[in-house]
């Protein structure tokens, strides 16, 4: 068979179900083959970085998924590198799959031929131009093995067309995939870490979204009940301990956070942090951070312990492999009379939690964000899949939405491309294509990379799509403000087609409608809930993403610290009444 052939039947037997991409003159031996296989089916994108997107969105959806995508030469794979980048950063396993010239001409500038694996070493746990046929099913073998080993990532493989036609022996009912390593905590390391535990008096555990790389939030959550100890979820372990658990204690950070988990942590003085990176936004000033605490730190990857800060202890362990032992040598303690009783303490954050809120209830018009979100939180349930990338859309979603699940939250962690969402969020509804998903967006997130709504329309993915207008880079407005400035972050404009919108400039409902999708836009706050209702409603009878535009006033400044977990600045107004939070998980309570 051809080798492009051979790379197909691999994907099908490492467990490919489902691939993204746009073919190319030199991508289309891939695509012959993927015809004539069968097994795999194909999303078209519209854009080649929206093929990335949707595959780390489809990864990110399940346990075990891996995305595919697929580009021609040159400028496909170019703009894939926002995808790789993306996917390696939040340590997501996809596979890229570029053509590339014939091998006789790589270095003779072909027409669309580029060194793609040199531009895309940095972003991939690794980069391969084929140049032996011969080779293709071990590069391919060897892909899935890197994108499972240790911690998870990206891998591309570029194949130059000549490459893809030969034809070479390969017996595809002969192929195994390789086993898998990854590291795992010794008994002797989980006893010390748990002394280091035993000896606080206000410990907390940070998860992190290695948890849920691992499948391990089950566990997780044993460990915490068996201890007592309250957890901070990080923005990417989200969802590993339902945002209404008693030892739920908020999530800490510069900006996705909470009152409560802030102070909640600066009182801590011991953290086992599992599968986390300490983040620069999770973590702040590390002096503050780390004042007064002794750490422990676990993760799969050896060189992540000691890169921030130097922890008291470091284990190098998958977060399943170290949690199974924690829950294990715990129980033991427990049984042996031997753990601390921490009810004082985890009900001391749960009190913090009652009282140190942020005001959702606004009845402005035009709206203020904390009641879309408010409405947002009635509207979608515990089943609910959120999807968003980076802005103050996110930020102050992340501050007032509530997660119940693993893999409930799909953010975009470090990297934060604007258009990330759209994408995304039809990789995550192709994964789970009866779910609930509902994608987080302000205005120009939201435009970047509109057309993939196509997509959905085309191929019949639903979802809804919450777009928070306000017509400004709201996040970049708000930072600009440190430089007294308010420079080329204005969206506004008055529309010749749509004089009905005033100065908020692009006509989404007319976008998204000649897209083949459906719209709503919403003016007044009673409007949200019955909006998202219909929102819903649209999405299961026509089978199209369907996008709730919400025109919010010009100017709002979203809580966060541009330093400490200690200084975060609320510019609006904080909750001091249970009428001013009515969905936060637990009532607010004074003090």
């Amino acid at each position: 068979m051809t080798a492009a052939r051979a790379a197909v039947e691999i994907l099908k037997r490492e467990g490919v179900s489902n691939a993204f991409g746009v073919p190319g003159a030199a991508i289309n031996p891939f695509y012959v083959a993927l015809k004539a296989s069968g097994g795999v089916h194909h999303t078209l994108a519209r854009h080649v970085e929206g093929a990335s997107h949707m595959a780390e969105g489809y990864t990110r959806a399940r346990p075990g998924n891996i995305g595919v995508c697929i580009g021609t030469s040159g400028p496909a794979g170019t703009d894939m590198i926002t995808g790789l980048y993306s996917a390696i950063a939040d340590s997501v396993p996809i596979l890229c799959i570029t053509g590339q010239a014939p091998t006789a001409v790589l270095h003779k500038e072909d027409f669309q031929a580029v060194d793609i694996a040199s531009i895309a070493a940095p972003v991939t746990k690794a980069a391969t131009t084929v140049l032996e046929a011969a080779q293709v099913p071990g590069v391919f073998q060897q892909a899935f093995h890197l994108m499972r080993t240790g911690r998870p990532g990206p891998v591309l493989i570029d194949l130059p067309i000549d490459v893809q036609l030969t034809e070479i022996e390969f017996d595809p009912d002969l192929y195994e995939p390789l086993p898998v390593h990854k590291p795992a905590a010794t008994r002797k390391q989980i006893e010390r870490a748990l002394e280091l535990l035993n000896e606080s008096e206000r410990p907390l555990l940070v998860a992190g979204g290695g948890i849920i790389n691992a499948d391990a939030s089950g566990l997780l959550v044993e460990f915490a009940e068996l201890t007592g100890v309250p957890v901070v979820p990080t923005l990417m372990g989200w969802g590993i301990i339902a945002d209404d658990h008693e030892l739920n204690a908020g999530m800490v950070g510069l900006q996705t956070s909470h009152r409560y988990g802030n102070a909640n942590f600066l009182e801590s003085d011991f953290v086992l942090g599992i599968g986390n990176r300490w983040a620069n936004r999770h973590t702040g000033r590390l002096d503050v951070y780390t004042e007064g605490r002794k750490f422990v730190h676990v993760d799969i990857e050896p060189t992540q312990l000691g890169k921030i800060f130097a922890p008291d202890l470091g284990i190098a362990s998958d977060a399943k492999a170290a949690l199974e032992l924690f829950v294990e040598v715990a129980r033991e303690l427990k049984a042996a009379g031997r753990l601390k009783d921490r009810s004082r303490w985890a009900a001391s954050t749960q009190e913090r939690r009652a009282t140190l809120q942020r005001r959702t209830h606004f009845d402005n018009v035009p709206l203020k964000p904390q009641r879309v979100y408010e409405e947002m939180n009635r509207a979608f349930g515990p089943e609910t899949r959120y999807v968003t990338t980076i802005g103050l859309s996110q930020i102050a979603g992340a501050q007032m939405l509530h997660v119940y699940r693993p893999r409930h939250w799909i953010n975009c962690g470090q990297a934060g491309p604007l258009g990330w969402t759209v994408p995304a969020a039809l990789g995550v509804a192709t994964a789970d294509p009866d779910g609930s998903v509902v994608a987080l967006s302000g205005d120009y997130d939201f435009q970047f990379m509109l057309e993939e709504l196509a997509v959905g329309a085309q191929h019949r993915i639903p979802y809804v799509h919450v777009l928070v207008n306000n017509s400004y880079l709201g996040l970049i407005r708000q930072a600009q403000r440190n430089f007294d400035i308010d420079f080329q972050v204005n969206l506004e404009f008055e529309n010749l087609n749509s004089p009905e919108l005033g100065v908020y400039g692009v006509d989404h409902v007319k976008v998204v409608e000649g897209l083949g999708c459906k719209a709503i836009r919403v003016t007044e706050p009673d409007q949200l809930l019955p909006a998202f209702e219909e929102a819903k409603k649209l999405a299961a009878e026509f089978r199209v993403p369907v996008v709730v535009e919400a025109i919010l006033e010009r100017v709002t400044n979203i809580a966060m610290s541009g330093t400490d977990i200690a200084s975060v600045t609320e510019f609006e107004d904080i909750a001091t009444d249970p009428s001013h939070a009515p969905t936060a998980t637990r009532p607010y309570a004074e003090a």
